[in-house]
């Protein structure tokens, strides 16, 4: 089965979600600890809001997790569909 004909099968979509999303969660909780463990340990919240989402940072942040993610659970769901 090709790729085009996996993808509009909807159990493609499911099994999408259930890798991307967590894959998603994971990846923006290690970016956050790695970039700023000192501000979230030490509760320093404003100044991890201002390094990392003030004006268009947050579409930084988010852009390559959200690419990177979605390129992730595509190949892993069209692997490991039959």
């Amino acid at each position: 089965m090709t790729f085009f004909e996996k993808i509009k099968n909807g159990q493609f979509w499911v099994n999408f979600a259930k890798v991307a999303i967590p894959f998603f969660v994971i990846v923006t909780i290690i970016s956050l600890l790695i970039n700023s463990s000192s501000e979230i340990f030490s509760g320093n919240f404003e100044t991890l809001y201002k390094n990392n989402f003030e004006g268009d940072l947050w579409k930084t942040f988010f852009g390559y997790k959200i690419v990177f993610s979605t390129l992730y659970g595509l190949y892993m769901t069209n692997k490991n569909m039959k």
